[in-house]
C-alpha cells in the first residue's frame, strides 16, 4: 500500500523514506531517478526480490537531514531472504571561517583593522545576531569619503558611503523584526555602476551611480567593526565577515581587545531545539554541544536510544539510596522530586512521576518494570498470560491495587513498543506507540502520594519482603527481549549501567547486560494483518510449498484444491487458444493451382503441362491460369 518497510533517521529524529542518488520527498533510489532498476516495476533494484544479490547505493547530500543516525530495515523475517546494510561516514566541506565570530558585549567596544581597499569595487557580506535595536556594525573614513553599515533600527539595515559626490544611502526595511537574537545576512556592494543591499532573503535594493562625477572611494582611517566616532556601538555577535573576498579575522582580533569576545554566545537560542528528548543545550567556544546527562538517550543530538537486550532470568536493579542515609549531593543527581538537600529517602514522597520506555518481547506473562518501596506503595507494568499490558498502582488507601488493563492488542508480539505513563496527583495519562493519549484516575480512597521509593527493577523483581501474588507469579521465569530508553523522572538506569556516570553505583546487575537498541524505534505503520501480508507464515496451520510440507487445516486443502482446478482449466484455455490461433496464421495467405502430375520431374511447369496432356494448343484455356488469392 506503499508504507515503506524501511527507512533512516536523520537529524531531529525525523524518519527520512528517500536514499542515495535521490531526494527528500522521493521514495525512490537512484536507479528509480535514472529509471535504469533491475525490475522497472519497482523504483530500488532491492526491491526487485530477486535470488540474487542487488545493491542500491549512493550519497545522501541533504545537509538538513544529516548526519543518519539510525537505519531501519524491515521485510527481512521471510526465509531466504537478507539485507545487508553499510553506512559511511559523514564528510563535512565549506569556508572553515564560516563561524569566525566576535561577541560585542559593550556599545563602546570595537575591533580595528587595516583600511579597507575598496577604490572601485566594495563586496562586503557578513552575519549579526543581536537584540539591541540599532548599531554600527562597521565604518571606514577618508577625508570626505567613507562607507559604513549599520543597523538603524529593529527593522532597518542601512549602508551609506560618499565618493565625493555626497552621500548616499540605501536602506533595506524588514516585515519583521531584526533584533530577534537570531543570525541574519547582510551583503553589501559599490561599484562604479551601481550600488546594492540585501538582508537575508528580502529584496535587493539597488542604486544607481551618477554618470559623471567621482567614482573612487578613497579611505585613510582604520576600519573599524562593531563601533564608530562616538556613534552607539553594536551588542551582539557577528560572524564570517568577508570584504572583497577576504575574511577578516575576528576571533584572533578579539583576544587582545577589551569589550569583545572570541566566538559568539548565544547559540542555543538558534540551535537548541536540536537538542532533543530533553537534553539541554550548552554553549561552547564557536559552537555548541548537547548535555544527555538527564536523559535516557545519547548521541550529539540526545536522539540514540540506549538499550539492552535481557535473556531468561536475567535483571537489572537501581537503588535510589540505603534508608535513614543523607540525601546531600544525592537529590541533585538522582532528581526524583525534593530539592532539599538533608531529607532522607524514607521521608521522600512523589506527588507526581513521569515513566517512559520501549520494549519488545514475545515471552509472556513478564514483569517488565517495578518501583518498590520502604512501605507498601509500588508501581509495576506488567505483560500478562494474553499478551496484554498493565499498569499497577498500589498508592495506599485501598485493598487492591488499581490496574490500567490495555486489552485492545498483543504487547508480545515482538514488535517494539512505546510506554509513556505520566500521574499528578490522582490523574493519569497513558500512552502507547503512535496511539492518542489516555486518561485514568486513581480512586478516591486512594492516595496521592508515592510513598519512600526504594529501588526500580528491570526484568525481574529481586525484593525483599511481601510482594503483590500476580507479580510473584509473572516473575518466573523472568522477561525475555529488549527495553531501551528506560527513564523515570530523571533517572535512566539503563543508561546508568551501560554508561560510566555518577549514577552508576546504583545499578546491580545479575548476568550478563549487552547494549542493543531491538527495544527501539517504535512502529509508525501499523502492522498487517494475518489476512492481508502475503508473508505471514502460521507455524501451526501451513508453510511454503517449496518445503513440501502438507496443508494442515481444511479451508486451506479446499481452497488449495479450488485453486488447481482453476488452474487447469485456465491452462485448457490458453492451449486451445494456442492451437487456433496457429492454425489460422498456418492458412492466411497461401494460394491454389491446378498443376499437372509429374511437375515434380519436368524442367519447368510449362514441360509439365505438355507432357502431361496430348491435346495441348498454343492457347491456354482460362481454366489452367493460376491466380494469386
Amino acid at each position: 500500500e506503499g508504507n515503506p518497510y524501511t527507512w533512516w533517521v536523520g537529524k531531529a529524529n525525523e524518519k527520512h523514506y528517500y536514499w542515495g542518488g535521490s531526494g527528500p520527498g522521493i521514495q525512490k533510489c537512484a536507479c528509480g531517478i535514472e529509471r535504469n532498476c533491475t525490475d522497472p516495476k519497482y523504483y530500488c533494484n532491492c526491491d526487485a526480490d530477486y535470488k540474487q544479490w542487488r545493491k542500491d547505493t549512493g550519497m545522501l547530500s541533504y545537509k538538513e537531514h544529516l548526519p543518519v543516525s539510525q537505519v531501519v530495515v524491515g521485510d527481512v523475517d521471510r526465509p531466504g531472504s537478507e539485507a545487508k546494510i553499510s553506512v559511511g561516514p559523514v564528510r563535512c566541506q565549506g569556508d572553515r571561517n564560516y563561524w569566525n565570530a566576535a561577541s560585542f558585549v559593550t556599545s563602546s567596544s570595537y575591533l580595528h583593522f587595516s583600511t579597507f581597499q575598496g577604490e572601485t569595487s566594495a563586496d562586503i557580506s557578513f552575519y549579526f545576531k543581536t537584540s539591541a535595536s540599532d548599531g554600527v556594525f562597521l565604518e571606514n573614513l577618508g577625508n570626505t569619503d567613507f562607507i559604513k553599515l549599520e543597523l538603524k533600527s529593529a527593522v532597518e539595515v542601512s549602508f551609506s558611503f560618499d565618493v565625493g559626490n555626497g552621500p548616499v544611502e540605501i536602506v533595506v526595511r524588514s516585515p519583521n523584526h531584526l533584533n530577534d537574537d537570531q543570525w541574519h545576512r547582510v551583503n553589501a556592494e559599490r561599484n562604479v555602476k551601481q550600488a546594492s543591499l540585501q538582508v537575508d532573503q528580502l529584496p535587493v535594493e539597488i542604486q544607481k551611480a551618477p554618470t559623471e562625477g567621482h567614482t573612487r572611494l578613497e579611505l585613510y582611517s582604520q576600519l573599524y567593526v562593531g563601533a564608530a566616532g562616538g556613534q552607539r556601538g553594536f551588542l551582539g555577535c557577528i560572524r564570517s565577515l568577508r570584504m572583497n573576498g577576504v575574511t577578516l579575522d575576528l576571533e584572533e582580533r578579539a583576544k587582545v581587545t577589551p569589550g569583545v569576545k572570541p566566538g559568539c554566545s548565544g547559540h542555543c537560542t538558534s540551535y537548541g531545539m536540536y537538542c532533543a528528548n530533553g537534553g539541554k543545550c550548552v554553549e561552547k567556544y564557536n559552537g555548541y554541544s548537547c548535555d544527555c546527562s538527564r536523559t535516557a538517550y545519547d548521541g550529539p543530538f540526545c536522539i540514540k536510544d540506549v538499550g539492552a537486550f535481557f535473556e531468561e532470568g536475567m535483571w537489572l536493579r537501581y537503588t535510589f539510596h540505603s534508608p535513614g542515609t543523607s540525601m546531600k549531593d544525592l537529590v541533585s543527581r538522582t532528581l526524583l522530586s525534593s530539592s532539599d538537600a538533608e531529607i532522607t529517602v524514607p521521608d521522600l514522597n512523589l506527588n507526581k512521576e513521569e515513566l517512559s520506555f520501549s520494549f519488545s518481547t514475545t515471552k509472556s506473562p513478564c514483569v517488565l518494570l517495578y518501583i518498590s518501596s520502604y512501605t507498601p506503595d509500588f508501581l509495576a507494568v506488567l505483560v500478562k498470560p494474553s499478551g496484554n499490558l498493565q499498569i499497577r498502582y498500589s498508592l495506599g488507601g485501598t485493598k487492591e491495587p488499581y490496574n490500567i488493563d490495555v486489552d485492545h492488542r498483543n504487547m508480545a508480539n515482538g514488535q517494539p513498543h512505546t510506554v509513556n505513563v505520566t500521574r499528578d496527583g490522582r490523574d493519569i495519562v497513558l500512552q502507547l506507540d503512535h496511539y492518542p493519549p489516555t486518561s485514568y484516575s486513581l480512586p478516591a480512597a486512594s492516595d496521592t502520594q508515592f510513598n519512600s521509593p526504594k529501588a526500580l527493577f528491570l526484568g525481574k523483581v529481586i525484593e525483599i519482603g511481601k510482594i503483590d501474588q500476580d507479580i510473584y507469579k509473572y516473575n518466573t521465569p523472568g522477561f525475555t527481549g529488549c527495553l531501551s530508553r528506560v527513564q523515570f523522572n530523571q533517572i535512566a538506569p539503563l543508561k546508568a549501567a551501560l554508561r560510566p556516570t555518577n549514577a552508576s553505583s546504583h545499578v546491580h546487575i545479575q548476568g550478563e547486560l549487552v547494549e542493543s537498541n531491538c527495544g527501539a524505534s517504535p512502529l509508525t505503520i501499523p502492522p498487517m494483518s494475518a489476512a492481508t501480508d502475503p508473508w505471514h507464515l502460521d507455524s501451526a496451520s501451513a508453510d511454503f510449498p517449496y518445503n513440501g510440507q502438507a496443508i494442515g487445516d481444511g479451508v486451506n486443502r479446499n481452497s488449495a484444491i479450488i485453486g488447481g482446478v482453476i488452474a487447469v482449466v485456465i491452462f485448457t484455455i490458453l492451449c486451445t487458444l494456442v492451437f487456433l490461433i496457429r492454425y489460422m496464421f498456418r492458412h492466411k495467405g497461401t494460394y491454389h493451382t491446378n498443376e499437372a502430375k509429374g511437375a515434380e520431374s519436368a524442367e519447368s511447369a510449362d514441360a509439365a503441362i505438355m507432357n502431361n496432356d496430348p491435346n495441348f494448343t498454343e492457347t491456354i484455356d482460362e481454366s489452367k491460369k493460376e491466380w494469386l488469392i
